[in-house]
């Protein structure tokens, strides 16, 4: 006779049991393999493709579909720019299909680059930065080289089968195009240029009883009428603007602030290779004096404060630096606010090169855009994005682009069209496309391009940027706080920021290439990392259970 199968509280007998356990371990096999595959995808990158290859002819009756990715905001002149591009273009290869894809901010470009490098989901074409290309780099020929593509007689720059008013080689501004070269090889080409400028209310200077300098302004003035800007009358109204906020010195880019001390000082920040040579004895005298001016409130940031320019603007803020990109958001007349206009003051706006220890000998950084190319299997498709790529050099969209904020052209051919020159000389004959304080930032890069420099580009230099910034928002927030900054405190800044950006583990392995050991991983990768922890446990669990159930 059959044994009957009793049922209590929706589990089955002890056969079913064996049964279920089966199923149970089976299906935590499947959540396991779930989780570990895109981990060891993402951890170890795809498996590359084949090096690229030039095609000798541009095959136009093949459709080809790219992908652009590109920075923009809330500037809707550049995304027409854009726009307007793509369907020109389009209209002269008809074959290609540009279809882009807007982001916020840079960040969020790269960290979506390196998700997809992993599933050879890349973009086409990508506004981005040498820096993050060197992290892109590391997976096998993610990133076309553009040498080839440049110097091809047909389709290179001044190739004679391009279909449109391209810039050739000699037209391409040789400083900008030495910034996009990782090792040696052209692995970007510039988009646009824009350096750092600084902004600043003469009629404050003025009013606190200095005089603003001929030629170039020098970190040590900008800290002394800072601090005379923080007197304060009965009341508790600072003298210089009579109201209650005062923060004389903004500096928007801390990391771009500690690079060009240093890079003014002579002193070091890292090697072409990946060495770290920041934590120096002027970093630490730069940090102790900057921290000083954090005490009395004469120095801040943009991550503790604020935007510089809205401070600026309300009367409330005597030098801000940020980039010359921003220019047209500085001035009581700026065509872009981002303050109530009851807010904003009537001053005196001077246009400076960034701060200097020696404004006869003046460095400054140069940044702002570039455009990189992704490797496909079909070589076909990397070449249309290299004439898709050529159409973002042509005069057309260079000066178009330059007009809407304080960017330089990447062409000889653009900075010297009637057109663009036009442009300049209209200078302050409206507050709009002719803003002058824009128009001014612009002639300061174009003055100094061979003052500019950029730092080393390796896998890890993202990494070390930030740190460097971080120390001078880490001293200018523990003095806020009442703490000390000594040699000590230095010292435990250096270890933290060491641990925090992994900066021990570039090294050598920091060159364009090699691991990812520099950057930090994509938040899916944490994810997926945690996932895994999880159905460990979960494993563990189980497994701790059912020797429970066994010895019962």
């Amino acid at each position: 006779m059959m044994k009957k199968i009793w049922w209590k509280n929706g589990f089955a007998s002890k056969a079913n049991n064996s049964l279920w356990t089966r199923i149970g371990k089976a299906f935590l096999l499947i959540i396991l393999m779930t989780l570990i595959m895109p981990v060891l995808a993402s951890c170890h990158g795809s498996r590359g493709l084949p090096e690229f290859v030039m095609p000798e002819e541009f095959d136009e009756s093949k459709n080809y579909e790219i992908t652009f990715w590109a920075k923009n905001d809330t500037n809707k002149n550049q995304t027409a720019i854009y726009e307007k591009a793509i369907a020109d273009f389009q209209e002269i290869y008809p074959n290609v299909s540009v279809k882009i894809r807007f982001y916020t901010d840079y960040g969020k470009i790269y960290n979506d680059v390196i998700t997809n490098i992993s599933t050879n989901t890349t973009p086409n074409v990508c506004i981005t930065y040498p820096d993050h290309i060197a992290t892109y780099m590391t997976g096998q020929n993610v990133v076309a080289p553009l040498d080839e593509l440049m110097a091809n007689g047909k389709y290179g720059l001044g190739g004679n089968q391009v279909k449109f008013d391209a810039p050739d080689s000699g037209e391409m501004i040789a400083k900008f195009m030495e910034e996009c070269k990782l090792q040696g090889i052209q692995y970007a080409i510039p988009y646009m240029r824009s350096t750092e400028i600084c902004y600043v209310n003469k009629d404050q200077v003025e009013k606190l009883g200095f005089t603003l300098p001929e030629g170039g302004i020098t970190w040590d003035f900008i800290f002394q009428v800072s601090e005379a800007a923080m007197a304060k009358d009965s009341e508790g109204n600072f003298l210089v603007n009579d109201q209650k906020v005062m923060i004389p010195f903004i500096y928007k880019s801390t990391d771009n602030m500690m690079i060009q001390m240093l890079r003014q000082k002579g002193a070091g920040y890292s090697t072409e290779d990946g060495e770290i040579q920041i934590f120096n004895d002027t970093t630490r005298e730069l940090l102790s004096e900057i921290s000083e001016h954090g005490k009395t409130g004469a120095f801040s940031t943009f991550k503790i404060s604020s935007y510089p320019g809205n401070f600026l603007n309300a009367g409330q803020c005597i030098f801000a630096v940020d980039s010359s990109a921003g220019a047209t958001w500085m001035g009581s007349h700026a065509p872009m606010q981002d303050i109530h206009e009851s807010k904003i003051v009537e001053f005196d706006l001077v246009t400076y090169p960034v701060p200097q220890f020696d404004p006869a000998n003046p460095v400054m950084i140069s940044q702002g855009p570039s455009i990189c190319i992704f490797n496909k299997a079909d070589p076909g498709e990397v070449l249309a994005s290299w004439l898709f790529t050529q159409f973002l050099l042509t005069n057309d969209v260079q000066i178009a682009y330059a007009k809407t904020e304080g960017y330089v052209p990447v062409t000889s051919k653009a900075q010297e069209a009637p057109e663009y020159r036009e442009y300049l000389n209209a200078k302050g004959s409206d507050n709009k496309e002719h803003y002058a304080t824009k128009i001014e930032a612009t002639e300061i890069l174009i003055e100094n391009t061979e003052n500019t420099f950029t730092t080393p580009v390796f896998n890890g230099s993202t990494s070390l940027r930030d740190a460097s910034g971080q120390m001078i928002e880490n001293v200018t927030k523990s003095v806020r706080r009442g703490e000390t900054v000594d040699d000590a405190y230095i010292d435990n800044l250096f270890e933290q920021v060491t641990s925090l950006y992994r900066l021990d583990q570039i090294g050598e392995s920091g060159r364009v290439g090699e691991d990812l050991s520099g950057e930090p991983l994509p938040g899916t990768a944490k994810a997926l990392l945690g996932g895994l922890g999880i159905a460990w446990v979960l494993i563990i669990v189980y497994w701790l259970m059912d020797k429970a159930k066994k010895r019962g």
